[in-house]
């Protein structure tokens, strides 16, 4: 009785991860594609953070940072924060990024803003 139970809490849960995944990832394949990168590496690993890098700071080669300890929590925080402003957005909108991305994405890659480069 409480292994069905258990399955279908864990099957249900599973269920809203995958959503939660699939979102994300097309929120980001928009956001790349109207900054100018293909959409495609929205999905690829390590090159879509150089390219979220070169979006959000000018320079791709600073997705290094993200393999260093407790430097790597940092760097994402003030990538997400300098995304948002190069989407022309302010710190509410980092915010957003940082706690909710899922949905911010979505917001930045179907809504109206546009890609004005690094800041």
């Amino acid at each position: 009785m409480y292994t069905a139970a258990a399955a279908s809490i864990s099957v249900g849960y599973m269920i809203v991860c995958l959503a939660i995944i699939v979102v994300s990832l097309v929120g980001m394949w928009k956001v790349f594609v109207k900054a100018g990168k293909p959409g495609w590496a929205a999905i690829v690993p390590f090159y879509n953070v150089y390219c979220l890098c070169e979006m959000s700071f000018g320079n791709g080669l600073l997705f290094l940072l993200m393999f260093v300890p407790c430097v790597n929590f940092v760097f994402m925080v003030l990538c997400y924060f300098k995304l948002a402003k190069a989407f022309g957005k302010g710190v509410g909108f980092g915010l957003g990024l940082l706690f909710f991305s899922f949905i911010f994405m979505m917001i930045l890659g179907f809504g109206d803003a546009e890609y004005i480069g690094p800041q």
